[in-house]
């Protein structure tokens, strides 16, 4: 039986949309099938999908802070699926993307996991470890998980750096390994 993952998310500027694909890029592995859906045009039949998902990847923008309004409009329309507990027992990740290399990304983590624990979902976190760079060495942007998060997937984007060039190719690898390392534990668990 195919599983489903979904990558439901946000972009203001088009960072998170690029690492919102490569997370979707990653989770296709044999056996699994992905949607892309974007928060804020979220259709009837898109809020079906994400019923019908085995896992769901959360990703927005951080801005001052926390995730972006219009994911936040997302996640407080996903209460009627609260009520229901149709998203119980389903695999979630999440991710997020940031102008400077910390931002407060971590709260946005924080976020994205509090609304999948209030959904009831089983959490699943990165794997990558971070580059253990002496004290000599200087951090590069292809390093996987340069940033250096578990919680989740934490990327880093210049803010004046357009989305064709942004984030780094480190990020977006760190990006399809996380994508990849979801779609394996919801066939394993799903």
């Amino acid at each position: 039986m195919s599983k489903i993952v979904s990558v439901v998310y946000h972009s203001g500027y088009g960072h998170t949309a690029k690492v919102a694909e490569a997370v979707a890029a990653g989770a296709k592995i044999d056996g699994v099938s992905v949607n892309l859906l974007k928060a804020d045009a979220l259709s009837d039949a898109d809020w079906l999908a994400l019923d019908a998902s085995h896992a769901i990847i959360m990703g927005a923008p951080t801005y001052m802070g926390g995730v972006s309004a219009q994911f936040k409009t997302f996640a407080d329309a996903s209460s009627k699926r609260w009520f229901t507990q149709a998203w119980k027992d389903k695999i979630a990740a999440g991710f997020t993307n940031s102008g400077s290399y910390s931002g407060d990304k971590l709260s946005s983590l924080q976020y994205l996991q509090v609304l999948a624990m209030q959904h009831g979902m089983i959490w699943v976190g990165q794997a990558e470890a971070a580059p253990s760079l002496a004290d000599t060495q200087i951090p590069t942007h292809e390093d996987i998980n340069r940033v250096g998060s578990w919680v989740g997937l934490m990327t880093q984007a210049n803010s004046k750096a357009p989305a064709d060039i942004a984030p780094p190719a480190g990020d977006l690898e760190t990006a399809r390994r996380f994508g990849k390392r979801i779609a394996e534990v919801t066939k394993r668990f799903s």
